[in-house]
């Protein structure tokens, strides 16, 4: 079964928007990443974690758009991370849901 015209244009816009904020969005799992890495070695600032937690948030909304529901639900998991004081222990699941959100991202382009 092919795509109606509106679906196809659609799926069209959204693939230019994907390659127009991929930077940006690898940009924010980059700063899950960081906050994960200084976490574990017990030395997160709050500027780092007040970026990972936008990064975060923001990455929630915009996989969400491009269909990635199981990348919003990680980003909201890596928001609440964020949130507050980070416990160091919680350093490993923040770096595994890093690594997924990489892996989701370069899976979808």
């Amino acid at each position: 079964m092919t795509e109606s015209v509106p679906q196809q244009a659609l799926n069209e816009a959204l693939d230019r928007l994907w390659k127009q904020f991929l930077p940006q969005i690898e940009d924010r799992v980059a700063a899950i990443e960081s906050a994960s890495q200084a976490l574990a070695s017990g030395e997160l600032t709050d500027v780092q974690r007040d970026a990972a937690h936008a990064a975060a948030h923001k990455l929630a909304g915009v996989l969400g758009t491009f269909g990635l529901t199981r990348g919003t639900i990680l980003a909201r998991e890596a928001e609440f991370l964020c949130s507050g004081d980070a416990d160091p222990a919680a350093a490993s699941q923040l770096s595994e849901i890093a690594r997924q959100l990489r892996a989701l991202v370069a899976q979808h382009q």
